[in-house]
């Protein structure tokens, strides 16, 4: 299995349309290639709450609806 990381401005133009990050990393494993966009460092988490409108981690969401749950106790 062979990995690497490249600039999106590397790929082809139909393929650098669909990804919306700075950089990819491309793994091949058994003649199949691989594409996952790698998220920029400074955004928080790419895990969001159902309803944040990518405002919220799903960390901090938990958070909320734990104390939530202890506010009804």
């Amino acid at each position: 299995m062979t990995e690497l990381v490249l600039d999106t401005r590397t790929l082809p133009e139909p393929i650098m349309r669909m990804i919306h990050t700075k950089k990819v990393k491309v793994r091949e494993a058994q003649g199949d290639f691989v594409i996952t966009p790698i998220q920029d460092e400074s955004t928080e988490c790419p895990l969001l709450g159902m309803f944040a409108d990518g405002k919220i981690s799903a960390e901090k969401f938990m958070a909320r609806k734990q104390a939530e749950k202890a506010l009804e106790i």
